[in-house]
């Protein structure tokens, strides 16, 4: 025999029905924030990364009698110290052992630490320091001096970053490239002043793994 319900009767049940779920969505929402907080955690930037020197490298291409050449700094030292969650408004700083260049020519290279290009035994670091850095529609941007053979420019550089959790560690990705002139730098005196043999355009890419400083 089917019971009739008083309209009011129905409308009291239906009112205490949508506050039993209501408590129960309260009740399983910490739990599921709580679940979900150690992997956003794992994927939050670190205040300041280093560089991971085994897995990063620093490259350079020229223009050398016409043929494309390139080479590399094996030996570096990079520290990022992000602003709010991002690089933005934080502040990147690169120091770059130049006697470490390597262009698989050992008579080259031995030629590019001469007092004429890099001058190695007087300045033996380029270094880049940013005082601005502020995100664009492709990355990021870090404006900056960069000091090479004690003569300092402003540049630009632009990157890409991202994080990954590996091992539980936010590691960071930093890639890009930008385009220097050699002679802006005085790397060439005497006859390396001429760009007949050696272009004054050298493109350095920088492709940099970053681990989180304690």
């Amino acid at each position: 025999m089917a019971v009739r319900l008083h309209a009011s009767t129905r409308a009291v049940l239906s009112a205490v029905l949508l506050v039993l779920t209501a408590s129960s969505a309260v009740a399983q929402a910490p739990a599921a924030a709580q679940a979900a907080a150690p992997q956003a955690a794992a994927h939050q930037a670190a205040a300041r990364y280093v560089l991971d020197p085994a897995k990063s490298s620093l490259d350079y291409q020229f223009v050398q009698a016409g043929a494309q050449n390139k080479g590399r700094f094996t030996r570096m030292q990079v520290s990022l110290q992000n602003g709010s969650g991002s690089p933005a408004g934080g502040k990147l700083d690169v120091v770059v052992d130049v006697r470490s260049l390597d262009t698989g020519d050992s008579e080259r290279d031995d030629t590019l630490r001469g007092a004429d290009l890099f001058d190695v035994a007087k300045f033996p670091e380029a270094h880049f320091s940013s005082t601005q850095i502020t995100q664009t529609a492709s990355g990021f941007d870090a404006a900056g001096k960069l000091t090479i053979r004690n003569v300092t420019r402003d540049v630009h550089v632009p990157f890409t970053f991202r994080v990954s959790d590996e091992q539980g560690k936010a590691t960071a990705y930093l890639a890009g490239k930008l385009l220097l002139h050699r002679l802006d730098y005085g790397v060439g005196q005497g006859d390396w002043k001429s760009t007949e043999w050696v272009g004054n355009e050298v493109t350095v890419s920088y492709s940099l793994r970053l681990l989180p400083s304690p």
